[in-house]
């Protein structure tokens, strides 16, 4: 099969190539699936189990990229709950080969069925930036109706997201990002926009959602009112809200919580947001790329 591989951690994004890889096997309870488009974390080459296994043992060459949607082609020793021919989505294991790949091994556990009506580019958008923006939100941020939550990085996967969520469940949504970001963000329905680079927005918020960290986070955990959270997944917090919470996480899979998203993007209630799609032959470029179109970098695999 054909899949975007990198060998030698020193060489970074240059260091990845289209080529030939074996067909995966699939252990019990995996999943064979057919990649139909895949999404990928551009920092994700400086992950520790990019390159090594759950033993610590080097893993390399690797496959790349943790979202996928496609169809599943195989079914491995026990595996029950799906079926040969349907469609899926939903997130690779961080320390095995990932989907930028025509087939790729996955836990079934880890997989959701995919209604017809709901096209492959959009459903590879839904895994990472979904759970996580549902994971950061309620399960960690503990958000309520009526509180004001500020979005950091608010047009990318994780934040167009986050904002579509927090504005269901009854918050006030502040969206921070680029100043050229603050039509789409406005779009996507956040209350106030502020561009980050021009100062700090007036008042206190509840919740900070961060995806970026380092002194931006400095920056908005001053915003959160006494007893309030701040939520990040960049990297652990150096400073906590008075009296309050700082948290750093990383999302887990919840195949219950990916159908629940499927469902709202099938019912129009969430749109993720699609960036720039390439094929897979143009996934080195894809990785190396500066985002110049909002939303979720996508991979178009078959």
């Amino acid at each position: 099969m054909k899949a975007v591989i990198v060998r030698d951690r020193d060489a970074g994004i240059g260091g990845l190539t289209l080529t030939d890889m074996p067909y995966p096997h699939a252990a019990e309870n995996d999943v064979i699936v057919r990649v139909h488009a895949a999404g990928f974390t551009p920092g994700e080459l400086d992950w520790p189990a990019t390159w090594t296994d759950r033993a610590g043992h080097d893993r390399t060459p690797s496959i790349p990229g943790h979202e996928l949607s496609g169809v599943v082609a195989e079914l491995g020793y026990g595996t029950t709950g799906l079926t040969v021919g349907q469609r899926v989505f939903g997130l690779c294991d961080w320390a095995r080969n990932g989907s930028l790949a025509e087939f790729v091994a996955v836990e079934a556990r880890n997989l959701a069925p995919l209604a017809a009506d709901v096209d492959h580019t959009v459903a590879a958008a839904l895994p990472i930036s979904g759970l996580t923006a549902w994971q950061g939100l309620f399960d960690h941020g503990g958000l309520t109706v009526g509180q004001t939550v500020l979005v950091n990085g608010v047009v990318g996967g994780v934040g167009s997201i986050a904002v579509q969520l927090a504005r269901e469940a009854g918050a006030h949504v502040i969206g921070a990002g680029r100043s050229g970001d603050r039509d789409t963000a406005l779009a996507l329905g956040v209350h106030d926009f502020v561009d980050l680079a021009a100062g700090d927005p007036a008042g206190e918020v509840d919740l900070v959602l961060d995806v970026l960290g380092g002194d931006v986070l400095k920056r908005l955990t001053g915003l959160v009112r006494a007893g309030g959270t701040v939520v990040t997944i960049a990297a652990p917090p150096e400073a906590v809200p008075e009296r309050g919470r700082a948290v750093f996480f990383v999302v887990e899979p919840d195949r219950e919580r990916l159908a629940d998203l499927a469902r709202r993007v099938r019912d129009g209630r969430l749109k993720p947001l699609v960036g720039a799609v390439s094929p897979l032959a143009e996934a080195p470029a894809a990785f190396a790329r500066k985002r110049t179109v909002p939303g979720k970098p996508i991979i178009q695999v078959a």
